[in-house]
């Protein structure tokens, strides 16, 4: 890809180097007992005993404090001045400008469009839609509009999954996008609404189809991208196929089991999402991606 010295997108938070858990609450109706305690004898010990810590371990006093009254076991940490390595950093650049890629496609298609953020974390990560770890893979989080995404991610594509090439992994973010393209259109929310409201094979169905129309949409984004700004070079739509065709629900399930379960299938086959993706890539055209009418995927 010729992604370097293009714009990068300011809607990037970058949480690598943080480490993300849930804290327990004050409970305001402690707070005569708690001043009670902390003036006694024995509370006055304690609160020596932590500021001392707090000297020798450099931890900020009032965390320990909040901690030892709320009952805490955890708090979330920020490593200030986080240095990923070269490549890694570098993969945060790229991610940066593909991101910037589809907010200037998606400006051009769609009449109002509301950019989202990329979360760069390492490890484990807390959303508006829970707690997930690098291996949850990337992700899109319609309750803060957000996509998430540990670099490692790309080493793993290449290594465990035999999808290497910066256009493989420009077809993972802008796929992420098309899940923010659904919720921004109201057909995320739609399918979200049926959960328990039909089977579990019924919801599947529905979700392969939502999936494969998030493929659909990586394809127009690279057809509109390559017809603008000329971003692809030769090879970049294989990587992008070979991509698709890695992580088709049936060839993870025979890698993992030896046995392909359709009716657990949540994303597609690999054919599928080689079909959808090219679909949109052929087309650039947005009315043809609607899987939920399509009498055959």
């Amino acid at each position: 890809m010729k992604w370097q010295g293009r714009r990068k997108s300011a809607n990037v938070e970058d949480r690598r180097g943080q480490s993300n858990s849930g804290g327990g609450g004050f409970n305001p109706m402690l707070l005569a007992p708690l001043l009670k305690f902390v003036f006694s004898k024995t509370g006055l010990i304690i609160v020596g005993i932590v500021l001392l810590t707090s000297l020798v371990f450099g931890y900020n006093p009032l965390n320990l404090v909040a901690n030892f009254f709320t009952g805490s076991t955890s708090q979330s940490i920020s490593q200030e001045g986080y240095n990923g390595s070269p490549e890694e950093n570098e993969q945060a650049q790229f991610s940066a400008t593909i991101l910037a890629s589809t907010e200037d496609v998606w400006n051009g298609i769609l009449e109002n469009y509301k950019e989202p953020t990329l979360v760069l974390y390492s490890g484990s990560v807390t959303s508006a839609c829970g707690s997930a770890s690098s291996a949850t893979g990337p992700f899109y989080c319609p309750g803060d509009e957000k996509l998430y995404l540990d670099l490692s991610f790309f080493k793993d594509m290449e290594n465990q999954m035999n999808a290497p090439g910066d256009f493989a992994q420009a077809y993972v973010i802008a796929h992420e996008v098309g899940h923010h393209i659904q919720r921004l259109s109201g057909t995320m929310d739609k399918v979200n609404r049926l959960r328990g409201q039909i089977s579990d094979k019924e919801f599947n169905e529905y979700s392969v189809r939502l999936e494969l129309q998030a493929d659909f949409l990586a394809g127009v984004w690279a057809n509109h991208a390559q017809r603008t700004t000329n971003i692809m070079e030769s090879g970049d739509f294989e990587e992008a196929m070979n991509a698709a065709n890695a992580i088709g629900d049936d060839r993870l399930q025979r890698q993992s089991t030896e046995r392909v379960v359709p009716d657990s299938f949540t994303h597609g086959t690999s054919e599928q999402r080689m079909r959808w993706f090219k679909k949109g890539f052929d087309t650039g055209d947005i009315s043809q991606g609607d899987t939920f009418s399509a009498s055959s995927l």
